[in-house]
């Protein structure tokens, strides 16, 4: 069965692929070929281990028990390849969240490297991206508490970066951003966006005042439910505009020095309490349009901070890397 783990309020199940397969699952030898074949497995895998049991939903939660399965390793020694499963059977390019909590998985499995780097492979069948996406994941400690950094590599930023269509071109701080009409039309205030891609893509808005940033339970609620989910899930739950793959949504606000409150709405899943690639998507975008410096950035979210370190060369950003810690749930 799966183990459960918490990384910032985000919850995750971690399933090797026999004990997936024992329970009835049609899961493929390799990762490659399971994200190849994914639609003949992973919305199998959702119900088996993410539904909730008959009456056990509480009043108000999500439609699943958790945000999704980290199915691996498939190897016995690095690199170890995954898939990370959406509960709509959707599989993501990249979760920082979800691969810490994988390190800390592969940790108490005593498989993870102790010191120095680890590779994880995370494959996908998502278009516009390369697979399997990378991630170099090293233990570490932050401010006295034992977690892991992953690097994240070098964000890339624009429409073109996301395969965004049909958004207009704003001007903010001297910068060209996106205005994405469909946003704009659930809140005056979200009019400048950023786009990133990061592993996965991401459509950072960016608001002047915290007032403006959704929180988690109204985006739970119509018809702004209707609409976060219209544009940035995929078809046929979405409108695949402006990203025809579907994008991450993220807002952001400043609230001091190197330090960013945001809001997460993921495509697959919707709100979501923290996300680590979101986290880094909005670090990046807030170094873009000068609210922050390269250095330690914290992005503050509903589940929890975000420690992030950006690392700039003449002007670019080149490499994001994240913090995060991640406890093992009861069964």
């Amino acid at each position: 069965m799966a183990a459960f783990y918490d990384a910032r309020g985000n919850i995750y199940g971690v399933v090797a692929p026999a004990a997936l397969r024992r329970l009835g699952v049609a899961l493929p030898g390799t990762a490659a070929e399971a994200a190849r074949d994914r639609r003949l497995w992973a919305a199998q895998a959702i119900a088996a281990l993410c539904d909730w049991a008959p009456g056990a939903r509480p009043e108000g939660a999500k439609a699943h028990r958790c945000d999704g399965l980290l199915v691996g390793p498939f190897q016995a020694a690095a690199p170890f390849d995954l898939l990370i499963v959406n509960t709509d059977g959707t599989l993501a390019e990249r979760s920082g969240n979800g691969l810490t909590i994988f390190a800390q998985a592969l940790t108490e499995q005593g498989v993870l490297a102790a010191t120095g780097e680890t590779l994880l492979q995370v494959h996908h069948d998502q278009p516009g991206g390369a697979s399997p996406v990378l991630t170099a994941v090293e233990p570490a400690q932050v401010s006295g508490v034992q977690g892991f950094w992953l690097d994240l590599g070098q964000p890339s930023f624009g429409p073109q970066a996301v395969a965004a269509l049909g958004v207009e071109a704003v001007s903010l701080n001297g910068l060209q951003l996106s205005r994405v009409a469909s946003l704009q039309r659930l809140h005056p205030q979200w009019d400048h966006s950023q786009f990133v891609r990061i592993g996965n893509p991401h459509c950072v808005t960016l608001v002047e005042e915290a007032a403006a940033l959704p929180s988690n339970q109204q985006m739970l609620q119509a018809p702004l439910a209707e609409g976060l989910t219209a544009t940035a899930f995929a078809l046929p739950l979405g409108s695949g505009e402006p990203c025809p793959a579907g994008v991450n949504l993220q807002w952001a606000a400043r609230e001091s020095a190197q330090r960013i409150v945001a809001r997460v709405f993921e495509r697959g899943e919707g709100p979501t309490a923290s996300s680590g690639t979101s986290a880094s998507a909005v670090a990046s975008a807030a170094w873009r349009v000068g609210w922050v410096k390269a250095g330690r950035v914290e992005v503050v979210m509903p589940g929890g901070t975000a420690p992030l370190m950006l690392q700039e060369r003449g002007g670019e950003l080149i490499r994001v890397s994240l913090f995060g810690t991640a406890l093992a749930l009861e069964a």
